[in-house]
């Protein structure tokens, strides 16, 4: 190996950073690699799709308005194949987008403008909580059908494997290690998405709206009226 040239850490994480503001892609950049991560710059759609296709990111931040195909097809299309963290950025706050993105299975939502060391934060909690796991050690929970493999971070239902986003993993995880306990969606939004979430409790209502519709009825979750949701 030449004199000077350092080997990239294998377990260096490998974001995707889908911007086309040049400024904006620089900044992210920056305070991403100062985190040890590894960055690819893409500046449109289809740029963004090749990326996640041929690069196997372990997370991806998409602007929503990107030229050639905006962000909200992009996550489309990636969660027809992949099930990697995304994070959406964008410069709109309007709530039917923000909405739409959860439903199409983002993990995050952080509006422009915002602080870089903030974003760098909610990127390394995507990952921790992607990365799978139990307190007491326990790789299995079963509700009914429904069985959530935390190691493998997947979950079956009669056997059958069935395509979630982390969040709504996360979510379904944390509602199956509490099963038969209702829980209130600030108890919910502070277990998966993190004392740090700036969001509003929807969130939760969008994601639990997901898990009946992947799920089907082998999920027993009851919503309970001025309090939240139970599994179980």
């Amino acid at each position: 190996m030449p004199i000077g040239v350092t080997m990239p850490c294998v377990d260096q994480p490998t974001v995707v950073v889908a911007e086309d503001d040049p400024n904006i892609a620089d900044l992210l950049d920056l305070y991403l690699r100062q985190a040890g991560y590894r960055v690819l710059l893409q500046s449109d759609g289809p740029s963004a799709l090749e990326a996640v296709a041929t690069r196997a990111p372990d997370l991806v931040i998409l602007d929503i308005g990107l030229p050639g195909i905006d962000g909200l097809e992009v996550c489309r299309r990636i969660r027809a194949t992949s099930q990697v963290p995304v994070l959406f950025l964008t410069a709109r706050d309007d709530e039917i987008d923000r909405v739409l993105g959860l439903e199409l299975g983002a993990d995050d939502y952080v509006t422009k403008p915002f602080s870089p060391r903030e974003l760098v934060a909610r990127v390394k909690a995507i990952l921790r909580r992607s990365s799978g796991g139990s307190d007491d050690g326990t790789t299995l929970l079963s509700v009914g059908d429904v069985v959530v493999d935390l190691a493998r971070r997947e979950a079956r239902v009669a056997g059958e494997p069935v395509a979630l986003a982390t969040r709504e993993f996360d979510l379904l995880a944390c509602l199956a290690r509490h099963r038969g306990v209702a829980l209130s969606r600030q108890q919910l939004l502070d277990s998966v998405w993190g004392l740090d979430w700036y969001g509003d409790d929807r969130t939760v209502d969008v994601h639990v709206r997901q898990l009946r519709k992947k799920l089907g009825p082998a999920l027993a979750l009851t919503t309970v009226w001025g309090v939240g949701y139970r599994l179980g």
